[in-house]
């Protein structure tokens, strides 16, 4: 079992940046892959980011390729992503979850409550 929790959403200007954090329970996270989602109201769960096991391998969707970082830290059971040059349309509920290193959510098979990020222009 793993049971995630996420923070540091919140309200922020286009442009500005956040860091979200993931803090996992349970003594297996660090052979899980983990990944970020996010939905928006209204629409359906998409993929953000996926690291795997050791954060050797690292997939980003396009839409925040170049913008978003994810990394881990296997001591400590968390999962980060910074967010930066955040816009309107990255407004979200954000969700980590854990399992393979893909980008289909219904493959994960642990998730956290979700974090808000809300970006106003």
């Amino acid at each position: 079992q793993v049971q995630l929790v996420e923070s540091g959403g919140g309200l922020v200007q286009a442009g500005g940046s956040l860091r979200l954090s993931c803090a996992a329970s349970g003594r297996t996270f660090s052979s899980y892959a983990m990944g970020w989602f996010r939905q928006a109201p209204g629409k359906e769960r998409e993929f953000v980011a996926a690291i795997n096991w050791s954060g050797g391998r690292i997939v980003y969707a396009d839409s925040v390729k170049g913008r978003f970082t994810i990394s881990r830290d296997n001591a400590k059971n968390t999962v980060y992503l910074q967010m930066n040059s955040l816009k309107p349309e990255d407004t979200a509920l954000y969700y980590c979850a854990a399992g393979p290193l893909v980008t289909m959510f219904n493959a994960y098979d642990y998730w956290g409550q979700g974090t808000q990020v809300t970006v106003s222009s």
